[in-house]
């Protein structure tokens, strides 16, 4: 998941220095979602974690 985010982050930092301004701001919404989803996913599976109370194998 984060890396479709620095893929879409490069494409836009690509864009921005070409000047193609639509292109770049597409590439760093769809970057800023796919990071945001990545961590809201990692927060619920931290929270599930600890409410199983899950022993990391010791």
């Amino acid at each position: 998941m984060f890396g479709w985010a620095i893929t879409f982050l490069i494409i836009a930092l690509i864009a921005a220095v070409l000047g193609f301004g639509g292109i770049a701001g597409t590439a760093v919404g769809i970057a800023k979602l796919i990071f945001l989803v990545a961590l809201v996913l990692f927060a619920i599976s931290a929270v599930a974690g600890i409410v199983r109370g899950r022993n990391p194998g010791i």
